[in-house]
């Protein structure tokens, strides 16, 4: 079964709107791994708009299931997560000023700065993951960095297959999987992932170890209860 991750970002987003501590990210991780996800997400960023440095360090005390911080591996980043040592970190070449994630590394071009930084990591027992997007010599390169996993930027999946043009949705997805997969990777997969078509990506897409979703799994739950949107999530990855 593929695993459920649960970027909690957008709860956070909701706190800060209101200052105070409302809703707890601490009681809302607990709830969510209770209620069956398999792991939480978070990505902090630089102007700490939601997810904050210190809530990274408060729910390493808390999260028994998979812990997965999200970011662009400046040094503010790279040293919260040596301190806090989550489950898995992946990296995300974010500019600070994004809304939100928008491409993959350049697995290439960056190979030599990915080099360093995932030796970093994996030298402190952090399981690592990149970004990239469906592209196959990407995957070839991140292959070179010695990452653990790559993490696929599903947004151009999404996208497509809200207009009904299914196989062209997919097919980039399966063959970089494929080459993933070929060259010794882990598969993760994430970004406007939803109720709508996680069954269609997850059917098609082979070794398809952990998908990390958010903002839909929280908006989907503003109607449906997020105890319930979770295990609508799980059936689905079944």
């Amino acid at each position: 079964m593929t695993k459920l991750s649960v970027n909690i970002n957008k709860l956070a987003t909701l706190r800060n709107s209101r200052g105070g501590n409302v809703p707890n990210l601490i009681t809302s991780a607990q709830d969510i791994e209770s209620f069956g996800a398999q792991g939480i997400t978070i990505h902090p960023r630089p102007d700490e708009r939601h997810i904050r440095y210190q809530d990274a360090r408060d729910l390493k005390k808390v999260v028994t299931t998979e812990y997965n911080i999200e970011g662009n591996p400046i040094p503010s980043f790279i040293d919260l997560v040596l301190e806090v040592r989550p489950t898995q970190v992946t990296l995300v070449p974010d500019a600070e000023d994004a809304i939100t994630s928008n491409a993959g590394w350049d697995t290439l071009k960056h190979k030599d700065f990915l080099v360093d930084v995932i030796k970093t990591f994996k030298a402190n027992g952090i399981r690592t993951s990149i970004f990239v997007d469906p592209n196959v010599e990407m995957v070839k390169g991140a292959a070179e960095t010695g990452t653990d996993r790559i993490e696929l930027y599903t947004e151009s999946f999404a996208h497509l297959y809200d207009q009904g043009k299914t196989k062209e949705s997919i097919q980039p997805f399966i063959d970089a999987a494929n080459m993933a997969h070929e060259v010794g990777l882990g598969i993760n997969a994430g970004h406007d992932l939803s109720l709508d078509n996680i069954k269609f990506f997850k059917e098609h897409i082979p070794h398809l170890l952990e998908v990390s979703i958010g903002h839909a799994l929280i908006c989907e739950s503003i109607y449906l209860g997020i105890e319930n949107v979770i295990n609508m999530y799980l059936n689905k990855l079944k």
